[in-house]
């Protein structure tokens, strides 16, 4: 029976409907996948920020991405593995905390988009613009970029939410094994028609802007390497913007896998678990993809590798 306290400061998470053979597999999974991009987008990020070599635009346009996976799975994962273990009944939440989750995790959807967005635009700089590269794509434009891709996510975000906030509730019941804002505003008996509207305006112009983009850039990028006779200008735009479109590719379908279920309830479980692969599938293959094909990252590693050989060779 659905609890219906008014305005309750505690809320039931619904748990991950998985059967009891498989949820330690999964639970394992999670546990590694998590691991995994901890440390290896942690480790990318060390090794841009110390070897001044990898202080470029592009790499450190790449750090938000990193830092936005290892920030958006933190949020999530840990406390889905704490909750995992628990019976279903136990799996409780304070409305306070469900609101910063839901808040975070939209906020990590948003700026996967805007950060691949400013992603763009450095390549298209550096294919159709190169001699104009370095006056173009200096350290203050790359503190632009970055400002506008958090800063535009974290207000669109927050109007999102601040929307889902003012509403009273009536239910405790989080029908998702965590928080996010349609599952919020599904606790309020009052009108949510403001919501939908603006969250279909929300993702409708996030969509519409990253595909745009996306499509635009890469439209100007092939005229130009089409017109352009030189081969190594090819193989440098075949080289960095395949490796972002492969990164791009991977969480749009990821996305819009996640849009798609929504309209199929028959399907609701397999579209919670697709939202939370949403969360691990690109931060597991954005540091692999885009940091593993990168020459400059590949010959840092090879030199610390390098030098360890050396200092055991002289112990």
């Amino acid at each position: 029976m659905e609890n219906f306290t008014f305005n309750s400061v505690t809320l039931q998470l619904e748990s991950l409907k998985v059967s009891q053979v498989s949820l330690y597999p999964i639970f394992f999974f999670f546990l590694f996948s998590y691991l995994f991009i901890l440390i290896v987008n942690v480790a990318i990020m060390v090794l841009i920020f110390t070897d001044s070599s990898l202080h470029q635009p592009m790499y450190l346009l790449f750090c938000n991405l990193t830092f936005n996976d290892v920030f958006g799975n933190s949020i999530l994962l840990p406390r889905l593995l704490l909750d995992m273990l628990k019976p279903p009944s136990k799996i409780l939440i304070s409305y306070n905390e469900c609101v910063v989750q839901a808040f975070s995790t939209h906020l990590f959807g948003t700026t996967s988009h805007t950060i691949l967005m400013i992603m763009t635009f450095d390549r298209y700089v550096a294919i159709c613009n190169p001699l104009r590269y370095a006056a173009i794509m200096t350290n203050k434009m790359v503190v632009k970029l970055t400002v506008s891709a958090w800063g535009v996510a974290f207000v669109l975000v927050g109007i999102l939410l601040g929307l889902t906030v003012r509403l009273n509730r009536c239910r405790t019941l989080i029908t998702n094994p965590y928080c996010d804002n349609a599952s919020l505003f599904k606790l309020s008996c009052e009108s949510v028609f403001i919501n939908n509207i603006y969250g279909l305006a929300f993702t409708v112009v996030l969509l519409t802007s990253s595909i745009g983009s996306i499509v635009l850039t890469y439209m100007k990028i092939t005229v130009v390497c089409l017109t352009s006779k030189s081969k190594s200008l090819n193989s440098k735009a075949l080289k960095t913007c395949s490796t972002h479109l492969i990164v791009y590719v991977i969480m749009l379908f990821c996305g819009l896998l996640v849009i798609v279920l929504h309209r199929f309830p028959q399907f609701s479980d397999y579209r919670k678990l697709c939202a939370i692969l949403f969360h691990i599938i690109p931060g597991t293959f954005n540091p692999v993809v885009y940091g593993v094909q990168s020459q400059q990252v590949k010959k840092f590693i090879a030199k610390l590798f390098r030098s360890k050989k050396v200092d055991l060779s002289k112990t």
